[in-house]
């Protein structure tokens, strides 16, 4: 959640001042554990419960196996350009190929539109649960969702600045309720009033085991381990980067990763797999579960602020981009345009903000989470990739080097969980699919207008944009 991704298009001039290093190891820690935690843990894990049975705590376990290996390709890159951040500049210093690093860039723009839109089904269904209201119709929750989505655009076109005590408060918030869910965990196990058995069995599907059960559910899972990438465009404002960062970003997915191994037994030891596949709250069922007496509507609000954050800042992040690519000449102008008294991109807000209705009434929660996780893993393997192709661009300062096969079982692992192989939905490749084809439409459009109407050249420079990943 970087300061404002309005930044994300200003022009980089050579003699540009240096951003104000104000992030120690405090604050760059809450930054890391705020970006992870979020929606992810709070509305999937009852569909992982549903994929995998009552161990879904490993699928969240390998889950951080996957990103902690594809974190060391990211702290060698941002050790090594400190000032660069961003799979797209990683990707477009190391291959130089402009169509890949817009395909890169619109890939990380379309996961944040998955991931907001899993936000607002799940903002939608705690908010019934808030207002104690059990909504009759599945329409009921989508109309709540799509007016959701219209309001987060309506503040993105008021304009928003994001600064990073504002993301310590959010991030306090988040983890208190997290740690209530393994506190009220903690205190049924001790009593007796759990079932500890849960956590070894496995659901295997007709035709499946465990296994692919487990590869199938991990691919889901990821989707919660997403945010620690987000990290590196903030390393212009951290003191000593090279020295902080490494420590402070395996520490705080090591936090995160530890938190959702905890709350995934917590939640399966108190709720049977298949109730907490059930709907979109499976936390405040593992609360209501284990400690009736506990104020619900109280960690339904928190569930609200936690996953309503997680899609402003995504939403954010989306029309941004879209913001910067059109004014790189790789998307059409008319994205370009700004409001005259706010500043903000008014049709890239609108244009993401119908790509968002479309996703909401079109897919469900499972399938939202599951294409944010696609694309991003796609994403972390070219970067995993892109770190051994830029070894032989040595730097004269000391940075992190992560050992060579840390990086190899990244690819091997990234494009494994991305693949069908995997168990993965296919719904996932359809809608990624589609947006992907939008993408693809948008720029062809653009390259035609340009080298046949208006015979101008794009020189697409990643390093104008802000390629922040998804929020959870």
């Amino acid at each position: 959640m970087s300061e404002s991704t309005s930044a994300a298009t200003t022009e980089a001039a050579p003699d540009r001042p240096e951003l104000k290093r104000v992030m120690g190891p405090g604050l760059l820690l809450l930054f890391v554990v705020g970006d992870i935690l979020g929606t992810g843990v709070y509305a999937l894990t009852g569909k992982v419960a549903g994929e995998v049975g009552g161990a879904v705590w490993l699928p969240f376990l390998c889950a951080f196996v996957v990103a902690m290996l594809t974190a060391t390709s990211y702290l060698e890159l941002v050790t090594k350009y400190p000032k660069a951040g961003g799979a797209a500049v990683y990707t477009h210093k190391a291959f130089g190929i402009h169509f890949l690093t817009f395909l890169l860039t619109f890939a990380v723009m379309c996961s944040g539109l998955t991931s907001a839109s899993s936000a607002s089904k799940a903002f939608a269904a705690n908010f019934f649960s808030a207002v104690k209201i059990d909504p009759d119709r599945g329409s009921l929750l989508m109309i709540t969702a799509l007016a959701f989505m219209a309001l987060i655009a309506l503040v993105n076109l008021r304009g928003v600045g994001e600064s990073v005590k504002a993301n310590v408060v959010l991030t306090l918030i988040e983890l208190t309720g997290l740690l209530i869910v393994i506190g009220v965990g903690a205190w049924a196990i001790a009593g007796g009033d759990g079932d500890t058995s849960r956590l070894t069995e496995f659901h295997t599907p007709e035709g499946d085991n465990a296994f692919g059960a487990v590869t199938a559910a991990t691919a889901l899972a990821f989707f919660a381990m997403v945010g620690f990438e987000d990290s590196v465009n903030m390393a212009e404002e951290t003191k000593d980067p090279v020295k902080i960062f490494p420590k402070i970003m395996l520490i705080g997915l090591s936090v995160t990763g530890v938190i959702y191994v905890l709350v995934a037994i917590s939640a399966v030891t108190l709720v049977s797999p298949e109730d907490l596949n059930k709907g979109s709250t499976p936390l405040l069922k593992v609360i209501e579960a284990g400690a009736p007496n506990f104020p619900l509507q109280l960690f339904a609000w928190i569930t609200m602020f936690a996953v309503a954050n997680s899609a402003l800042i995504n939403m954010l992040m989306a029309s941004r981009l879209l913001y910067g690519m059109s004014h790189e000449k790789v998307l059409p102008g008319p994205l370009g345009r700004v409001l005259h008294k706010r500043r903000t991109p008014w049709v890239a807000i609108l244009f993401t903000t119908l790509l968002a209705f479309f996703l909401i009434g079109y897919a469900d929660l499972t399938a939202l989470g599951g294409t944010t996780a696609l694309l991003l893993l796609c994403v972390f393997a070219v970067v995993n990739v892109a770190v051994l192709v830029l070894r032989r661009d040595p730097v004269e300062h000391k940075h992190f080097k992560a050992p060579t096969a840390l990086p190899v079982l990244g690819v091997i692992l990234c494009v494994y969980l991305a693949s069908p192989l995997s168990g993965r939905a296919s719904n996932d490749y359809k809608i990624a699919g589609w947006l992907m084809v939008v993408g693809i439409g948008l720029w062809a459009l653009t390259w035609v207008l340009n080298k046949y109407v208006f015979h101008r050249k794009s020189d697409f420079d990643p390093t104008h944009l802000d390629p922040s990943g998804p929020v959870n």
